[in-house]
């Protein structure tokens, strides 16, 4: 009788153990998958959300991925999608066979309904990847983190007249853009499997990964497939930035007869190392204002309120200049200063002090910031706040570390990509030499998971309380040291770069 006992609580044992695992083994449309334990995360690393894009699906938008037999084992990170080689990054790590993502779930069962993080990756639309890390310090606190892959350079964003011809929509290029919102529609029908709740979706991304955010909001292709939006370090604002359908078309054109090729059909029996390896010089390599997937420019759709109005986060950093620049002659210097309009260049030199070689580089990387990544972020923003009803919620980087992503020399801040290592838990295991940064890590992941968890309300229980963005208030939330609040940072600088952006749109029509 006690035997009997003993087996039938140790069966139930057994039974409590099995329950209180992750969902190590699930279904998706096309078949069923299997990941791996990483503590209480099931762990599935690459998932094929579309069809191979090769052959006669080059330069085609994705396509359904084909079923497959038995258990597809998630095991391995998918390849790199073709781009320049580096020192870390060979070709043999490529595969225009890219189309894959990930998914990290804490759910017990497929009926936990949990909200989900979508990351896009950054690389200016010509490099980079999902990575390895697959935000397992997010999910940990209780939501699902999807990485998803998207064609990048020529072979995610050519455009060609004979492609536009062939496109049921008559436009070409944004091929990566509708690979993004096929893997969001997806993880619509999917998602459930692994405990998601796809109404509680939130889409996050940095560099280029973040100007893929806004275009996201922007474009009506992708309407009711994320509920909340967070941009780290990105948006798709700038006037000098836009490129339509014709001009990426001619664009295609000198890049194929740069190619000694006659036609689209030429190029698709090209490897794909000719197309986006080192030293391939394609200059289209950027979204496309095409009608279609962005009808016009996404300053112009939030000026006339035509997007999808959700919640946003949107962040930039103090130093982002800094992964860009190490060092700048007075020579150098002046030159990029040509680029600014005549009656603009004075006033610049006047907001951008640059007598010595300190503040010269400094100098720089701020007008980087300001240009490329603060008035980007501010205007969004401010537009999103006149033309549309959800929260928006503006947050600056400026923790300065040692410990760095790809910044070079001397410091005041953080550096462009910074942010992905407090969001990753780079500092987890090195809390004690790095206390500052371990603050500032934990403060932002829990503030971007409760932004995640209620839809666009980033405060909770513990936290130093995030109002809604005012331009004139100090609501704008500061990751230095912990968390504080400020009024917007380089406002004057940001006004001066303003002014200068609304002539040039005037200029350009725009």
């Amino acid at each position: 009788m006690r035997k009997q006992l003993f087996m039938v609580v140790c069966g139930l044992l057994s039974l409590t153990a099995t329950h209180a695992q992750p969902l190590l083994k699930t279904h998706v449309e096309t078949g069923d998958v299997e990941g791996i334990l990483d503590g209480n995360l099931a762990v599935y690393k690459a998932i094929p959300f579309a069809a191979p894009p090769v052959g006669e699906l080059r330069w085609k938008a994705p396509q359904p991925a084909k079923s497959w037999e038995g258990v597809l084992k998630a095991e391995d990170i998918a390849k790199w999608p073709p781009q320049p080689e580096r020192g870390d990054v060979s070709y043999d790590m490529m595969s225009e066979d890219c189309l894959y993502l990930s998914v990290v779930t804490p759910a017990k069962t497929v009926n936990d309904a949990l909200p989900v993080m979508v990351y896009i990756h950054g690389g200016g639309f010509q490099t980079e990847h999902y990575g390895g890390e697959l935000w397992q310090s997010l999910a940990r606190k209780g939501v699902i983190t999807v990485s998803i892959e998207y064609r990048a350079g020529a072979l995610g964003f050519l455009a060609h007249a004979e492609l536009t011809k062939e496109s049921p929509e008559g436009h070409s290029g944004n091929y990566g853009i509708l690979d993004q919102i096929f893997a969001l529609q997806w993880i619509q029908r999917n998602i459930k499997n692994f405990g998601g709740d796809p109404s509680k979706v939130t889409i996050f991304g940095e560099s280029a990964g973040a100007m893929s955010c806004n275009i996201l909001c922007a474009s009506p292709l992708a309407k009711g497939l994320f509920r909340a939006c967070i941009s780290q370090s990105g948006a798709s604002m700038l006037p000098m930035g836009v490129v339509n359908q014709e001009q990426a078309q001619m664009l295609g054109w000198m890049f194929m007869s740069q190619l000694k090729k006659n036609s689209i059909a030429d190029m698709r029996q090209m490897d794909t190392k000719d197309l986006t390896g080192t030293g391939v010089n394609f200059q289209g390599c950027t979204p496309i204002v095409d009608g279609y997937v962005i009808p016009e420019p996404v300053y112009k759709l939030y000026e006339k309120g035509e997007y999808n109005d959700v919640p946003v986060l949107i962040m930039h950093n103090s130093d982002e200049g800094a992964a860009m620049v190490g060092s700048i002659s007075a020579e150098d210097f002046d030159k990029q200063l040509t680029q600014f309009p005549g009656q603009w260049r004075d006033s610049v030199k006047a907001h951008y002090p640059a007598t010595t070689d300190e503040e010269r580089l400094f100098a720089m990387r701020d007008l980087i910031r300001d240009v490329n990544f603060g008035w980007p972020a501010y205007q969004w923003a401010k537009l999103q706040k006149q033309t549309g009803k959800s929260p928006v919620y503006v947050a600056y980087l400026s923790q300065k570390s040692e410990r760095t992503v790809y910044a070079q020399g001397n410091r005041r801040g953080a550096a462009h990509a910074d942010d992905i290592q407090y969001l990753n838990g780079a500092f987890d295991k090195e809390a004690e030499k790095y206390p500052q940064e371990k603050k500032v890590s934990d403060l932002m992941q829990q503030y971007w998971v409760n932004f995640a968890k209620t839809g666009g309300n980033p405060n909770g229980v513990g936290l130093p309380n995030w109002p809604l963005y005012e331009e004139s208030k100090p609501t704008i939330m500061q990751f230095n040291n912990g968390a504080s609040l400020i009024k917007q940072p380089n406002s004057d600088k940001i006004a001066l770069i303003d002014g200068l952006f609304k002539s040039l749109r005037e200029s350009m029509g725009n």
